[in-house]
């Protein structure tokens, strides 16, 4: 009786959770960080930090692995100049980010992001393998088994372009929130695929705008990415998105302080 108490709790607990994050309104995911304002580097630990400090619900960073496996933090397949994913990490880290930090990896950055961090939101994006499919899969295995060893799983949400890549990871973890990048897939798709959100360039919905109903409908998370423009502010923050992607979170406080 005991037993069944306690997991009917958890259960609730979970129901809560994700029903909370559906409910969510216009809420702000710095992209790459608070990195623009401050001329920060994209993705690094200043800009992730600053995210936090802004109190922004969420602050998005992007997840390489390098040639001798380890899990790296930056946005594009090269760094200065090389290939990430065929570069082993002690080679890589020869150079310096503009502020003088070192290219961080995925540990560094996930220890930092749990330092006074009660409220921004850890949203992890799998950049797909450029060597295979397979290789992105693994990627995402390992990133995801990483996170939970540092114990910032509840704290994180994972989203990519590679639709195998959310597949993979739901197999593995039936719970962690996933979103999806590509814009081609209506929310009832995703949410055949147990997928909880569509994270799409504003654009794609401007053309789809019936997803954003369909959306709300299913109880699928909506999220924009990177709303920079005021005026794409202001139309996304009309249609009541639960996040709002950017790379001027700064910007978009105002603008939703002015829309209030």
């Amino acid at each position: 009786m005991n037993d069944f108490k306690i997991s009917r709790s958890l259960f609730f607990l979970f129901i809560t959770i994700i029903f909370s994050s559906c409910c969510t309104q216009n809420a702000i995911v710095a992209h790459r960080g608070a990195w623009k304002k401050n001329n920060l580097p994209e993705n690094s630990i200043a800009a992730l930090r600053h995210a936090i400090d802004l109190k922004n619900a969420g602050s998005e960073f992007d997840v390489w692995r390098t040639a001798d496996d380890s899990l790296v933090i930056n946005h594009d397949a090269h760094y200065n100049k090389m290939l990430i994913e065929e570069t082993k990490y002690v080679d890589l880290v020869k150079f310096k980010l503009s502020n003088g930090e070192k290219l961080p990896t995925l540990y560094e950055y996930i220890i930092e992001g749990k330092k006074n961090n009660k409220h921004t939101l850890l949203v992890c994006e799998i950049k797909p393998s450029e060597i295979s499919k397979e290789r992105g899969k693994t990627t995402a295995l390992k990133t995801v088994e990483l996170i939970k060893k540092l114990k910032a799983d509840k704290n994180t949400c994972y989203i990519s372009f590679d639709y195998d890549i959310l597949k993979q990871i739901r197999a593995v973890d039936a719970k962690t929130s996933l979103q999806y990048l590509e814009g081609n897939k209506s929310p009832k798709e995703v949410k055949a695929d147990k997928i909880n959100g569509i994270d799409y360039h504003y654009s794609v919905f401007k053309k789809h705008p019936e997803w954003i109903k369909e959306a709300k409908d299913n109880k699928i998370i909506l999220n924009a990415w990177t709303v920079n423009e005021t005026a794409d502010m202001d139309w996304i923050i009309n249609q009541k998105f639960n996040y709002i992607t950017t790379n001027e979170p700064e910007l978009l406080s105002e603008r939703l302080t002015i829309k209030k």
